[in-house]
């Protein structure tokens, strides 16, 4: 039987149970060690754990075998009830999925309640891409304003040139370091997600890029650079939110529309596979560990075709 009362009860000022506690600290453990979770994910998947288990502990549970499903439901209606995007509800729902699986796993729970627990349907949404030509307006616009040498300028365009040149991920440009580099044969060495390494390929373009960066790297770096490749304003390894702003700053300069670094991802995905690439090739590039996630990219393609064909063919619309 339950130990859990479902009631109302303020949940925030609720300190853990010491067994909650522990199941929480194996868990991180679990994803930093075992499964080689990137830091941004173990930091989302701990804040989505520590909330449902904070709402348990308010509830009188003292363990992880006291959560049931109805009290998973009840905590994913709250999220519900808060305002909380359908993105981050499903985002918290499988959070707590893989915590409970977990749980079961080490003998913590006999049947896993997770395994029932259903959470809210994301729409799908095609990414937003840049044209071919919009991608090469936003590479001369960052080549213009790097004409006059400025160190931070020029490390823009590398940065631009790089992600859309390679379609790695932000988190991997600014984890970087100078001897990933192999100039001879215009690759990058990259450390993708689960610590899984790729070799990458580059373009002249992004070449000629991270030449003149190399060049004017010393005109950043400190003491504290290291061995990043690319550095903040400030000498540090650059932090991915600068990144962001560099991505947003220059696309909507070139008055195309403004992305994210991400963005430069999904387009280069994009432009590659309408070049003629196969998929397979596409997800070895990206760094994807299942082939569905790379399909998702002729999805816009096939979009960007649709709507090329309504606009130019004559036949293509009611006669």
């Amino acid at each position: 039987m339950n130990l859990c009362d479902h009631g109302p009860v303020d949940h925030e000022a609720a300190t853990l149970a010491p067994a909650l506690e522990e199941a929480l600290h194996g868990f991180t453990r679990h994803l930093t060690l075992e499964r080689a979770r990137s830091q941004h994910t173990v930091r989302a998947y701990r804040a989505d754990v520590t909330s449902l288990l904070a709402f348990a502990s308010a509830r009188g549970c003292d363990a992880p075998a006291d959560i049931d499903l109805a009290l998973l439901r009840s905590w994913l209606g709250e999220q519900h009830q808060a305002g909380h995007a359908r993105s981050t509800m499903a985002r918290r729902a499988a959070s707590v999925r893989a915590f409970t699986s977990w749980c079961q796993a080490r003998g913590l729970i006999a049947d896993d309640p997770g395994r029932r627990l259903r959470s809210p349907q994301v729409p799908h949404r095609l990414p937003t891409v840049l044209a071919v030509d919009e991608a090469a307006q936003v590479m001369d616009v960052a080549e213009q304003q790097a004409l006059d040498g400025d160190a931070v300028a020029v490390r823009d365009r590398a940065i631009l040139e790089v992600l859309y040149g390679t379609g790695i991920r932000v988190s991997e440009l600014c984890s970087l370091d100078l001897l990933d580099l192999q100039w001879e044969s215009r690759t990058l060495r990259v450390m993708g997600k689960g610590s899984k390494e790729r070799v990458v390929p580059y373009g002249i373009p992004a070449q000629a890029a991270l030449q003149a960066w190399s060049a004017a790297r010393d005109q950043l770096a400190t003491g504290d650079s290291g061995r990043a490749l690319f550095l903040g304003v400030r000498g540090h390894r650059l932090d991915p939110r600068a990144a962001r702003t560099v991505v947003g700053r220059l696309t909507t300069a070139a008055h195309v529309p403004t992305l994210a670094p991400h963005g430069l991802r999904h387009s280069a995905a994009t432009h590659v596979l309408e070049g003629g690439a196969d998929l397979r090739s596409v997800q070895e590039l990206l760094g994807h560990a299942s082939l569905a996630t790379t399909q998702r990219y002729t999805h816009v393609s096939v979009e960007r075709l649709r709507k090329a064909f309504d606009q130019a063919h004559p036949r293509s619309g009611e006669q």
